[in-house]
């Protein structure tokens, strides 16, 4: 995070700017507080504007609830990020739904919620669903993993830690960018698969014709061609061919 810019967004009602290049490159920052006195807005304003969303999962789905109580039905509630990831700077604004004063006439209109984003190059996409995509392709995870990479709202810690393997793994493939090693040991399991299964074919195949073998009484073969035609046995096949030589 760079610069977060908010506007009538929780506890928060003039426009405030909190600008974390001040605060050094390290990138570990400690937001400390008394209870209430919007620490968690903070984050909370973070998730919005990438996602639309809040954090934790006990809080409410509905955003409006982060909507100021001190702000009028034309006051803007909008939440400006300035936000750097792979060495690429974006500017994501969000806000949500309100009126503003008629430009002819009086009354008022509705505006929608909405989202633009400002890329690298220059390119400004301001639709909602495009902004969306946009950002997840950017970021590579959705709001929820973010929540549990990047973000982990308080008490959710213990969940991510107490999940079930099954759910945890994705994720932590997600963290350290594993999919690829993933994605081999699939291919090599399917190779494994299909060889094993053609081995077990053909082992069958073999043993269907050494059934059909026969030997002279007195053969010296005879020994290793009974037990070869046991089905409780297998012999190497190399050593089968070599048995089906002799005896034909």
């Amino acid at each position: 995070p760079i610069q977060l810019t908010l506007q009538y967004f929780g506890s928060y009602a003039e426009k405030q700017t909190i600008d974390f290049d001040k605060l050094g490159t390290q990138g570990l920052y400690l937001i400390t507080g008394d209870t209430g006195s919007g620490k968690t807005t903070i984050f909370d304003a973070i998730l919005y504007a990438l996602y639309g969303s809040m954090s934790g999962e006990y809080r409410s789905k509905d955003t409006h609830v982060l909507r100021c109580s001190m702000a009028q039905p034309t006051d803007k509630t909008e939440v400006t990020l300035c936000f750097e990831y792979a060495g690429k700077k974006y500017e994501i604004c969000r806000w949500m739904d309100y009126e503003r004063k008629k430009e002819r006439g009086e009354g008022f209109t509705a505006v929608s919620a909405g989202a633009t984003l400002i890329c690298p190059d220059g390119t400004i996409l301001s639709k909602t669903k495009e902004v969306d995509a946009k950002i997840q392709e950017i970021l590579g995870i959705n709001c929820d993993q973010f929540s549990q990479i990047a973000m982990i709202a308080q008490g959710d810690f213990m969940k991510l830690l107490m999940t079930e393997t099954k759910d945890r793994l994705p994720l932590f493939r997600k963290i350290f960018k594993t999919e690829n090693y993933k994605t081999l040991q699939d291919r090599v399991l399917q190779a494994f698969t299909e060889g094993k299964k053609q081995y077990e074919e053909t082992k069958v195949s073999i043993n269907t014709i050494m059934g059909g073998v026969q030997c002279a009484e007195g053969s010296e073969l005879l020994p290793e061609l009974t037990r070869a035609q046991d089905s409780k046995q297998f012999t190497a096949i190399a050593r089968m061919i070599e048995i089906i030589d002799a005896t034909t």
